[in-house]
């Protein structure tokens, strides 16, 4: 009896080791709001005529972060040397849908789908991943406004995080506040390497109230892209993205941010370039007189993009935001730039630690340019639209 005893307890010390040695952690978050969106335009069913436009009341899911549910674990190997991964998928909550498939997949875990090493020389993931874009967004507007902002400009500029297929990472530990992140993308072509390819390289310095961070971004036309990005414009790109152009630079994002805590108020400021060196027949049909209807952002040559906000907080529960973007783009051909500029006002209210209220009211103004609507509902010729929301966010 005393040996079976002992056989026992020696086997649960063992298993109580083993557990503690490796975890696995499942997070998610579920954020909807309504909206109420002025002078929207909406795809008519088929067989209607005519432009169906006006004010359009809607649910949306993710409207600060993409409603997600994750799993992300770890294992220590010894010697300080861990074993880890993250998988992440997205879905609209409002219908239960996937969300954000790259166009011709049925991708599962969308979002992040990650395997490496992390120890005293940082970490190493292998995967499905953003770029360090992603991550010093939580200095700029779209830790506070999210998706709100996003057709402004910081979607194009991969501020709201903008996924890499087939990529490698490395990322250092903390070295007295710096942190340092190489990213390469591998185009899978066989015969030509860079076809396809992308890479990066970023880095954060956080000291106090002050927090800075810069990033760089490139990526290559090929017939398997890794940047996620070319893919979601294959259709306006599909004159250019022949063998013929295989290797060529598709994109070119430069960003630098800065954010400052003045006691109860964060100020912060951002500046993105983004060049795409193959929209140049993008824009074939249009003319100064019809850009108006028919240029975006997406079939940009060249896009400076500029952000200035702040948070302040009237109480630890209650936040008062502010921001305003401002874009300008050429477009090959056609002379002057079209212009963005979008104005934000907000308040977020934490009823717990995981659980808060939010409502914000935005207005997108476009000059010689299309309006691409605050919630991708597009406004036609009208140069401005306003969009108000009232949403809750869970954490879990």
């Amino acid at each position: 009896m005393k040996k079976s005893l002992l056989a026992l307890a020696v086997l649960g010390a063992f298993a109580g080791a083993a557990q503690a040695q490796s975890s696995v952690t499942i997070y998610g978050i579920i954020d909807t709001g309504v909206t109420y969106t002025s002078k929207a335009q909406t795809t008519n069913a088929p067989g209607v005529t005519g432009i169906n436009t006006g004010s359009k009341f809607a649910m949306n899911s993710g409207v600060i972060q993409g409603s997600r549910i994750g799993f992300k674990g770890v294992e220590d190997l010894g010697g300080g040397l861990s074993a880890v991964f993250n998988l992440e998928t997205g879905f609209n909550n409002d219908n239960g849908a996937l969300n954000g498939q790259d166009p011709g997949t049925t991708n599962l875990f969308r979002r992040k789908s990650v395997v490496g090493l992390a120890g005293g020389f940082g970490s190493v993931l292998l995967g499905r991943q953003t770029d360090w874009a992603d991550t010093i967004s939580a200095y700029t507007a779209v830790a506070d406004f999210g998706g709100v902002i996003q057709n402004s400009g910081s979607n194009l500029n991969r501020l709201q995080g903008v996924r890499t297929n087939n990529s490698i990472s490395y990322t250092t530990n903390n070295l007295s506040g710096f942190t340092g992140n190489l990213m390469y993308g591998f185009g899978e072509t066989a015969g030509k390497t860079s076809a396809g390819q992308s890479f990066g390289l970023g880095g954060k310095y956080d000291n106090g109230p002050l927090g800075l961070g810069i990033n760089y971004y490139q990526s290559k036309q090929g017939p398997t892209p890794s940047d996620t990005s070319l893919l979601a414009n294959a259709a306006p790109l599909s004159t250019v993205v022949g063998a013929a152009n295989a290797g060529a630079s598709a994109a070119k994002v430069l960003n630098v941010v800065a954010s400052y805590q003045f006691g109860p108020a964060r100020v912060y400021g951002n500046y993105s370039r983004v060049k795409q060196d193959l929209n140049t027949v993008a824009v074939t049909g249009l003319t100064d007189a019809t850009r108006v209807t028919g240029a975006t952002l997406g079939l940009s040559k060249k896009a400076d993009m500029y952000e200035l906000g702040t948070a302040y907080s009237l109480t630890p529960s209650l936040k008062l935001l502010g921001s305003v973007q401002y874009t300008r783009a050429d477009f090959d051909g056609l002379s002057g730039k079209g212009k963005l500029t979008q104005f934000n006002l907000g308040t977020d209210y934490w009823l717990s630690k995981r659980t808060d209220l939010y409502a914000f009211v935005s207005n997108l103004r476009a000059k010689d340019m299309k309006n691409p609507g605050v919630y991708a509902d597009t406004t036609g010729n009208d140069a401005s639209q306003t969009a108000v929301t009232v949403g809750i966010r869970h954490k879990f």
